[in-house]
């Protein structure tokens, strides 16, 4: 921890309790926090709220809410007028991946990391209870590293920026209990997709169910308002 004390570290910061643990784990490594959250007009624009929150629960230097308006693309349930999911986890990439929202999300965080001379990047993207993206995967990560050492200046010269996905190999559960761990208030973060019009999380996408399945398994309290039960 000591030989990251004074340097930053960009986290792409959500709002959601996967973008806040590792944002936790950043904090605890030693980095000062610099968040950055894409505004891309998404259905449940509510988590911009929560971004903020655990922005400030993070201490973060700095929090840029940049716009990128991907509804001008849609073709999905979360930047169209396409109904979420509400039946289940399935075994198919469901209409609420957003086609290379990843990829798009870290080229910028790459920009950001640049400017502010951060060598490190933290993404909360996790491989085992999510909801089957394709960006989410560790041969992803892998290959944008790889990229990003190509694509920069710093990797260029011979310092690539390091992309850190400490929750890859997590569950649900994991990620839990790794929030309260670190000290970190799981209410202040949000994961619904399709938020009930009294602005509760609706209790039946994807997110919500595998929220509910990780505190559940995690044995810990859950403290969302859920509009249903999950």
């Amino acid at each position: 921890m000591v030989a990251n004390k004074g340097k930053f570290a960009v986290v792409l910061l959500s709002g959601g309790l996967d973008s806040m643990v590792a944002g936790g784990l950043a904090r605890e490594a030693g980095f000062h926090v610099l968040a950055l959250t894409i505004d891309y007009n998404q259905r449940h624009r509510v988590e911009l709220r929560a971004a903020a929150r655990v922005a400030g629960a993070l201490n973060a230097m700095s929090h840029i809410v940049l716009p990128l308006d991907l509804t001008a693309f849609g073709g999905s349930a979360l930047t169209a007028d396409i109904a979420v999911p509400k039946g289940g986890v399935g075994s198919a990439i469901p209409i609420t991946y957003v086609p290379a929202r990843n990829t798009i999300f870290l080229s910028l965080t790459l920009g950001l990391a640049e400017v502010s001379g951060a060598n490190d990047i933290f993404i909360g993207v996790n491989a085992l209870d999510y909801s089957g993206y394709p960006d989410c995967r560790p041969e992803f990560i892998e290959a944008f590293q790889k990229m990003a050492a190509l694509a920069t200046k710093a990797g260029v010269e011979g310092q690539p920026l390091r992309i850190n996905a400490p929750l890859q190999h997590m569950s649900k559960a994991d990620i839990v209990r790794e929030a309260h761990r670190l000290g970190l208030d799981a209410g202040l973060s949000w994961s619904c997709y399709d938020p009930a019009p009294d602005n509760r999380h609706c209790g039946l996408c994807d997110s919500c169910r595998l929220r509910a399945k990780g505190f559940q398994e995690a044995g810990l309290p859950d403290p969302t308002d859920y509009a249903a039960k999950p």
